[in-house]
């Protein structure tokens, strides 16, 4: 187990108990159009997710990889950000039931680990990083990854809905919820450097913390979103460690201390 210590255990009890009361006041919220299918894999994916963090996060960590909100073939599945399945399965090595949403489009079914689709994101994200330290435990000694909205949100159609696309009045009662969310885990595990997985991510990370006694305390950087969306993913990986060399972190999330770029293979 990664990094654990005496009384880790609370540890991860504590950030389940700051998701999931930020899980029940984000289900309060009543959405707007274009919002039709909401999507909270803390709900039916808690299994795996809990697996998940009594498995790595039983400690503090100094590094928090801060995404976004679940995409439809990865944490939507299974309950880990960025959680490609076959990552999950044989490299992280989660496992758990996986249920059902309230309410499921039907071009967007959730099937667990038993899901045939890969996420582009999840699998570049955790790719690298399975090349870079070898065994999970490297990567979780110094890091834990945490998404900043637990939620997915589609239209009628299925189409995703980013939390950034939300109408106004819906995005700010989203972020009010998320940032306390946020300052709260970033409190528990004693965070020194926020990595923040695109310019959405890192607005929310340096707003959340403004004005607090976090701001003088945490370093935020960011790298750049994986998604295949985002233009500047195509040379990823050799960004993104150029970025973590530039934070000063590259060394503790990797077992090679003679790291030279890698070229994208997958």
């Amino acid at each position: 187990m990664a990094n654990a210590t005496e009384g880790s255990d609370s540890v991860a009890h504590r950030l389940l108990t700051t998701e999931l009361l930020q899980s029940v006041r984000l289900n309060a919220l009543l959405f707007c159009d274009p919002v039709e299918y909401i999507y909270n894999p803390l709900e039916y994916a808690y299994d795996v997710h809990s697996d998940f963090v009594h498995k790595f996060c039983t400690s503090t960590k100094k590094i928090l990889f801060l995404g976004m909100n679940p995409g439809p073939w990865g944490m939507s599945q299974t309950g880990v950000p960025f959680g490609e399945v076959k990552i999950v399965r044989e490299w992280l090595r989660i496992s758990g039931h996986v249920g059902r949403p309230q309410k499921e489009h039907p071009s967007r079914q959730v099937l667990g680990l038993e899901c045939k689709r890969s996420e582009v994101s999840g699998r570049k994200f955790w790719g690298l990083f399975q090349k870079l330290c070898g065994d999970p435990d490297t990567f979780f000694q110094h890091a834990f990854v945490y998404n900043y909205c637990p939620l997915a949100f589609m239209t009628n159609s299925g189409k995703n809905i980013t939390p950034a696309e939300l109408k106004a009045s819906d995005r700010r009662s989203v972020n009010n919820i998320c940032d306390e969310a946020l300052r709260d885990v970033l409190l528990l595990l004693q965070v020194e450097v926020i990595v923040a997985i695109g310019k959405f991510a890192e607005t929310r990370a340096n707003l959340a913390v403004a004005g607090t006694e976090l701001q003088t305390k945490i370093k935020i950087g960011s790298i750049p979103h994986p998604s295949p969306r985002n233009f500047s993913s195509k040379n990823w990986p050799e960004e993104t460690i150029k970025r973590l060399q530039e934070l000063d972190i590259l060394t503790m999330l990797s077992s090679n201390t003679n790291i030279v770029p890698m070229k994208q293979t997958w």
